[in-house]
């Protein structure tokens, strides 16, 4: 068997450039493959990295006039919609502007390839820096077996060995089930469609339009009608001269509607209030892929064995809890974790599942597993189609009458709500949802 590393990480995005980084910064000898051109390049996907993390992996990163942020999130809008109205909770803070950031707005493309760019340095600095490599643009076919343990990988007619694997494949679960470590794909009850269109502006006008000073920026989600009865949401996040704007739909629900994910876009973006933010942008991208709704039913039986680990949206490390979709920020940490897992397993010299298993320890001790368990509920809650038809509905027939002032008698404040909630659910039926929501959130 020709010269080994110490382990080879299957995909170049977030999860496993954070595991790259930091098996550079323990020594390990390491493969890191890329089916890009680089990394990046095949992500289209978007949005905001919760918080400190990165912070940790590449130090005052704020201060590189290249980092491969957009902004940081120092306003936070939550909207409700009906056909022609809208009702946002809306939070801004001056302490959101400290660093480090508690978020940052990325574009993946961007963001990965930066990382990219530390991991080089970090392994310039290690004992391997002539032994260590980034290799893009390879598909890997095929994790390699021996006895039941993983000894490396095959690309095409090349075989590259290693002590051990970490996949980071995203969504995508093919190696995944191959090692044994998941039976079948992911069912699509567990995925969503995300549906995202880049929109420029002038920086100016942008900044003027969403009340940014210098860096900061915001993020929009919006909940309610406006999707033709497919089961889903909206976003915007703020970029430098671009906005992120689109839907993430269940795929189920899209299927049986029999619509198409981009006329819903449109129908969305034609909103009148929309409408009315978007004015003037010009659409300069438009993708669509898979993302997992952060159900744990559809984790893997299990994230490691004999010389594998798996790790970030390979694992369905994913949440939505209401306050934020949380995906990335979990494939950072995940990543650390597994590589420091590994770095563990080499000081041991031993790649077995009884040392790998640390990796499950770190992570179900850790906020990504604590929280995806605390807040299961909120999975289904918040694809409930009370959550994005009644509610929405209910609040903003609430705002038209609240806000409307006539030259009649005002109601009282509790009689416009009583009207609103007889018009759209009951109190029994929104107590009853109070309480699922409470348990849930």
């Amino acid at each position: 068997m020709e010269d080994k590393f110490d382990c080879i990480i299957i995909g170049g995005g977030i999860a496993g450039l954070s595991a790259a980084m930091t098996l550079a910064r323990n020594n390990a000898k390491f493969l890191l493959i890329e089916r890009g051109e680089f990394s990046g390049a095949k992500n289209v996907s978007g949005g905001v990295l919760w918080g400190e993390g990165l912070s940790k992996l590449v130090p005052e990163y704020w201060n590189d006039e290249d980092a491969g942020f957009e902004r940081y999130i120092n306003h936070r809008r939550l909207t409700f919609m009906d056909g022609d109205s809208t009702f946002s909770i809306d939070f801004k803070s001056e302490s959101f502007n400290e660093q480090p950031y508690k978020g940052i707005i990325v574009l993946r493309s961007k963001f990965d390839n930066w990382l990219s760019e530390k991991v080089m340095e970090a392994i310039e600095e290690s004992d391997y820096a002539d032994e260590s490599f980034l290799a893009p643009n390879i598909l890997v076919e095929e994790v390699l077996m021996d006895g039941g343990k993983a000894v490396g990988i095959r690309a095409g007619e090349e075989k590259f060995y290693a002590d051990s694997i970490i996949i980071a494949e995203g969504v995508n679960n093919l190696l995944t089930r191959q090692v044994g470590l998941q039976n079948k794909y992911v069912p699509a009850d567990a995925l969503a469609v995300g549906v995202k269109e880049i929109i420029r502006y002038d920086q100016k006008v942008l900044e003027d339009r969403f009340q940014l000073n210098g860096l900061s920026g915001m993020s929009n989600e919006f909940i309610g009608t406006a999707t033709q009865g497919v089961e889903g949401g909206g976003f915007l996040y703020t970029n430098k001269d671009t906005i992120s704007f689109g839907l993430v739909l269940s795929m189920i629900s899209l299927r049986d509607s029999g619509l198409k994910p981009y006329d819903i876009l449109n129908e969305f973006k034609a909103h009148p209030v929309l409408k009315d933010t978007l004015k003037g942008g010009e659409v300069i991208e438009y993708s669509a892929h898979a993302v997992s709704t952060g159900d744990m039913k559809v984790m893997p039986k299990e994230i490691y064995s004999d010389g594998v680990l798996v790790a970030g949206e390979a694992a369905n490390l994913l949440m939505n809890s209401g306050k934020a979709i949380q995906g990335m920020d979990y494939a950072m940490h995940s990543g650390i974790l597994a590589a420091e897992t590994i770095v563990e397993a080499k000081t041991k010299k031993d790649f077995s599942a009884g040392t790998l298993k640390n990796y499950r320890t770190k992570l179900e001790d850790s906020f990504v597993l604590k929280d995806m368990k605390n807040f299961q509920g909120a999975v289904d809650f918040l694809h409930s189609k009370q959550m994005f038809q009644t509610v929405p509905g209910l609040v903003c027939d609430f705002g038209k009458q609240f806000f409307s002032i006539k030259n009649e008698p005002t109601p009282k404040t509790r009689e416009m709500l009583s009207k609103s909630v007889k018009k759209h659910s009951s109190y029994w039926e929104l107590l009853k949802l109070g309480l699922k929501g409470a348990r849930s959130l």
